[in-house]
């Protein structure tokens, strides 16, 4: 199923929301945090690491290949390989804005998997993984018998979608817990890092969203060898 309009004005929107989303992220970190750092004395700034690579990667690279199905003016060969390069760098970033997570608690002395944040993010990237692993093998190489990928198609598609959605979700719980911290430890609630921080939590839903509707819409061009994402 596909909405009567064309996917193209989604995308665009949805280039723009992943731009301002990225350095809404990293003005946050850098700037009102302190900046990144895998080792460092001020432990706080092992965990902006997780921030920014869980929006940047599992989020925004995230969805830029889910819509890379309807932006790209490409073959669907090439589609596929760049939807699934996209996919594999922000499953990468993903583990490691989570190992930055477990780091950041472990040398803080502080208890791991203690929130339902927690809890929904590794359940989402096991479940990115193994959406990856098996579109992967089924869909790429050495590639499923036709009937399987026939069969698999709209659950993979169907699986996808519901992962990132779940993902965005989970990201905006992050914002709020991570705010909800903050504000307890003396940062104003209405001053202008908690307003940057609700903000860019705001331009993740409308990403999420953007990109949904991208996946809902109609390709570009109508050739035989079309950009429909459900192409796969």
């Amino acid at each position: 199923m596909a909405l009567g309009v064309k996917a193209l004005p989604f995308t665009f929107a949805a280039h723009v929301l992943a731009i301002a989303g990225a350095i809404m992220v990293l003005v946050w970190c850098l700037y009102f945090r302190g900046g990144l750092a895998w080792k460092a004395t001020n432990k706080s700034l092992i965990f902006n690491l997780h921030p920014v690579l869980m929006l940047i990667g599992l989020i925004i690279i995230g969805g830029e290949a889910i819509i890379s199905y309807k932006s790209l003016p490409l073959t669907k060969q090439v589609k596929k390989i760049i939807h699934m390069i996209l996919h594999a760098i922000a499953l990468i970033l993903g583990i490691v804005g989570i190992c930055a997570a477990f780091k950041y608690h472990n040398e803080s002395s502080i208890v791991n998997l203690y929130s339902l944040h927690s809890w929904l993010g590794i359940v989402i990237i096991c479940l990115y993984g193994i959406q990856w692993i098996y579109g992967f093998v089924i869909f790429f190489y050495p590639g499923g018998p036709t009937e399987i990928r026939s069969e698999s198609l709209p659950w993979h598609v169907f699986f996808g979608v519901f992962v990132y959605v779940l993902a965005v979700a989970n990201a905006a719980i992050g914002f709020l817990e991570k705010l909800t911290f903050l504000e307890t430890s003396g940062v104003a609630k209405y001053g202008s890092e908690a307003l940057l921080v609700n903000f860019t939590a705001v331009v993740t839903i409308l990403y999420g969203a953007f990109v949904i509707l991208s996946v809902l819409s109609l390709p570009p061009v109508d050739h035989h060898d079309d950009f429909s994402y459900s192409e796969i």
